[in-house]
C-alpha cells in the first residue's frame, strides 16, 4: 500500500469531472481516495492485494454503495491477478476465495454483491485461464466507466424534480465519494445546479462517522456549491423554520417494496419531513435494487463501539459503556416521495413502479 498526497495537475483533471474520482485502475493497481483522511488532507492510496481493497473496504477507505460495488469488482481482478493458477478451475476456486473475503466486508450493502457476482459470471464464462484475467480486468473497468455515465443520467431524471432557490438537506455522503465518481443524491444536486438553477444545500454532519461533515461538505464546497452543515440533532429546527424545501438521499439497499436502507439517521429525517410536508427523494441506481429480499431478510451491519465512544481519537464517554452502533436503518415506502433511478423516477405505489424500471424499453 503506497500513500501520496495528490498533485496539483491531479486536482486539476478531477475538476474537470465535476467531481472527484473516487476509484479508478491504473496499470494493474487500485487507486482510490484515502476517505478517512478526509477533510484535512486529499490523499490517494494504492492497492496490489486484494486482501488490502478489503480491509479499505472494511475500514471505510472507500465506501458507498456504488463505489464499493466497483471497489470489489476490481478486488477480484487484483485477485485475478495475484493467482499462480494456470488452468480455469484453479483459478475461479482463487476467485470464489477472494469474492467472499470481499463480500464479507459490508453485508448490508446490496451494490458489493452485485458487483461481485457479476464479475464471477465473466469469470465463468471464460475458456482459460489468460481469457478469464483479461476479461475480469476489462469488466471492472467498463464497470467503473459505466457508474458516471448511470449517475448523469439519474442527476438528468432527478434535476426535474428540483427548483430554482431550492435549498436541499442530504445526509451522509451520496456524492461522488460514494460513487466512481459524480455522485447519486449530490450527483442529483450537480446536475439540478449544471441546469441553471440556484440551489443551496444543507448537510447533517452524520455522526458517528460524520461523513457529512468530513466528505459531503468537503466535495461539495471543493465544486463551489453554496453549502450549510448542521447537527445531526438540527434537522427538527431546519425544517420547523423553513429552512428546507426538498430531502434528498442515497441508499445502499432498496427493496422491491420500496423500503430503503441507507445510513443511521435516515429513518428519522423521512420521519421529520413527512411532518412538516416536505418531499423526500432517494437516488440511487439499478444495481442497489434488491428485487428478492424481504425486510425481515436484510442484516444491518453492527459496527465497533470505539466509533461511538470516541471523536477524533479523544474518549467521550465511560469505560465499557455499552454500545448499540447499526450502521444502516430502513426507511418505509410511505415516508418516501419518489425513488431517482438512471432509467426514471418511481412513486408510490412503489411495488408496481419499481417493477417497471426493470421493464425492457421498447
Amino acid at each position: 500500500m503506497v500513500y501520496s498526497i495528490v498533485t496539483g495537475k491531479r486536482l486539476m483533471e478531477t475538476k474537470i469531472h465535476s467531481s472527484l474520482r473516487t476509484v479508478e485502475w491504473k496499470d494493474n493497481v487500485v487507486v482510490m481516495i484515502d476517505q478517512t483522511r478526509l477533510p484535512n488532507e486529499l490523499v490517494y492510496v494504492k492497492y496490489t492485494d486484494y486482501k488490502d481493497v478489503a480491509d479499505a473496504i472494511r475500514n471505510l477507505v472507500v465506501r458507498g454503495a456504488p463505489a464499493i460495488g466497483v471497489s470489489g469488482a476490481f478486488g477480484l481482478a487484483l485477485a485475478a491477478l495475484q493467482s499462480k493458477a494456470t488452468d480455469k478451475e484453479s483459478l475461479l476456486k482463487d476467485l470464489e476465495q477472494a469474492k467472499k473475503i470481499l463480500f464479507e466486508t459490508r453485508p448490508t450493502a446490496i451494490n458489493l454483491a452485485w458487483g461481485l457476482e457479476k464479475i464471477m459470471n465473466i469469470a465463468r464464462s471464460g475458456k482459460d485461464a489468460s481469457e478469464i484475467r483479461n476479461n475480469v480486468i476489462k469488466e471492472a473497468k467498463a464497470m467503473a466507466e459505466e457508474d458516471i455515465e448511470i449517475n448523469m443520467r439519474m442527476g438528468k431524471h432527478g434535476s426535474q424534480l428540483f427548483h430554482d432557490n431550492d435549498t436541499i438537506m442530504t445526509h451522509c455522503n451520496a456524492g461522488a465519494l460514494a460513487t466512481v465518481a459524480y455522485g447519486t443524491a449530490l450527483g442529483v444536486i450537480r446536475a439540478t445546479k449544471e441546469s441553471g438553477k440556484k440551489i443551496k444545500v444543507i448537510a447533517t454532519e452524520t455522526r458517528p462517522v460524520m461523513q457529512g461533515s468530513r466528505l459531503t461538505a468537503f466535495e461539495l464546497k471543493y465544486d463551489g456549491i453554496d453549502v450549510s452543515l448542521i447537527p445531526d440533532t438540527a434537522v427538527g429546527y431546519s425544517m420547523a423554520n423553513g429552512l428546507v424545501s426538498k430531502v434528498i438521499v442515497g441508499a445502499d439497499r432498496i427493496l422491491h417494496t420500496g423500503h430503503v436502507y441507507n445510513k443511521i439517521g435516515t429513518y428519522q429525517v423521512a420521519m421529520m419531513a413527512k411532518q412538516h410536508n416536505i418531499p423526500f427523494y432517494v437516488a440511487a441506481p439499478l444495481s442497489t435494487f434488491d428485487m428478492k429480499s424481504a425486510p425481515s431478510d436484510v442484516v444491518i451491519e453492527q459496527r465497533k463501539a470505539s466509533e461511538v465512544t470516541r471523536v477524533a481519537g479523544k474518549k467521550t464517554a465511560p469505560d465499557d459503556i455499552n454500545v448499540i452502533n447499526p450502521a444502516f436503518d430502513m426507511t418505509p415506502p410511505e415516508l418516501i416521495t419518489g425513488i431517482i433511478t438512471e432509467v426514471g423516477v418511481a412513486k408510490p405505489p412503489f411495488e408496481e413502479s419499481i417493477k417497471k424500471l426493470f421493464e425492457p424499453k421498447l
